[in-house]
Order: C-alpha cells, then sequence, then structure tokens
C-alpha cells in the first residue's frame, strides 16, 4: 500500500509500498518518529484517507467497502481534533474532575 500527499516534486511519500500482515491473535504496535507513517497507515486502514495506490483488508473485510464493518470492531476512533493527543471520554474526565456524574 501506498500513500502519498500532493502532487509532482512537492509529493511527500508517507508508506512506500507497505506490506503487513498481522495474524489472529498476535498484538501489533506503531512505533516510530514523527512522519514515519503510524497516523497514515491507521488513517486508511479505518478508511479516514485513500491510499494512492494498493488495498488492504482489516479482519477480512475491505478497508473500502467495508468500513464500517471495521469500526464496528475496533477500538479506534479518530481525534477530535488535529493534534496527536487522545481524546478525553466522559468517564475519564468524570474521574479526573472528582465528578461522579
Amino acid at each position: 500500500m501506498t500513500k502519498r500527499y500532493g502532487s509532482g516534486s512537492d509529493a511527500v511519500l508517507a508508506l512506500d509500498d507497505l506490506d503487513l500482515t498481522v495474524r489472529e491473535g498476535e498484538v501489533f504496535g506503531f512505533l516510530g518518529p514523527n512522519g514515519a507513517g503510524k497516523s497514515t497507515t491507521i488513517n486508511v486502514l479505518l478508511d479516514f484517507i485513500e491510499p494512492t495506490a494498493g488495498h488492504a483488508e482489516v479482519l477480512g473485510h475491505d478497508v473500502h467497502s467495508e468500513s464500517k464493518a471495521i469500526r464496528a470492531r475496533t477500538g479506534a476512533r479518530p481525534a477530535s481534533n488535529s493534534t496527536s493527543r487522545p481524546s478525553r471520554t466522559a468517564s475519564t474526565c468524570s474521574r479526573s474532575t472528582g465528578s461522579g456524574t
């Protein structure tokens, strides 16, 4: 799978022919420096952005045509802003403020 942002000489290659298989029962994490393609990979796999070339499946579902089925079975969700900080849920906000509601 390949993902380029932009075109021509200004294009940025975010994923360069990525070939990844995670088998059932395996745990996989994304580690790497800024710009390594971690967020781009996740965003393609959840169909938030389209790859420039290639194809992917998650849990046996095509990432483009069956993205709702993938999102229903994964715990990932898009951030509410443009930073890479995880967004806080109501339960974590309640704990951090001490309110029990």
